[in-house]
């Protein structure tokens, strides 16, 4: 069952980037109004990019342990080593699409190097 969740989870974490994309970033990054921070509306559509997408990263990260918990128990370290790889690829979305000016990026490399760590020193 818990291999089925997450299959489900995988799933609709690709269907809220490939949809929400396509029928809700699209459109609004149309709009006049979005608020113009340095300079312009640029680093606005740029955040709400990555911060979009950083869910769906997040869920696929969720999924991995769940696939996990249903194929053999979890460990502190196997958990952890999941949370760290799926933070750092968090990470590199804001590195990316907002070229490092929103500075999540590095809270989250540093964070998911702490999780990464932690799992390996223990």
């Amino acid at each position: 069952m818990l291999q089925a969740a997450s299959i489900l989870l995988f799933v609709l974490g690709l269907a809220h980037s490939l949809l929400g994309e396509r029928y809700i970033l699209v459109r609004l990054f149309k709009r006049n109004d979005l608020p113009k921070l340095f300079g312009g509306s640029e680093f606005t559509t740029r955040t709400l990019r990555f911060a979009w997408h950083v869910t769906t990263v997040l869920w696929w990260g969720f999924s991995v342990i769940l696939w996990q918990a249903g194929a053999t128990p979890l460990t502190r370290d196997s958990v952890l080593h999941v949370v760290g790889c799926t933070l750092i690829v968090c990470g590199f979305l804001p590195l990316v699409i907002t070229r490092g000016k929103h500075l999540s990026w590095l809270a989250l490399f540093i964070i998911g190097g702490i999780c990464l760590f932690q799992g390996v020193t223990t």
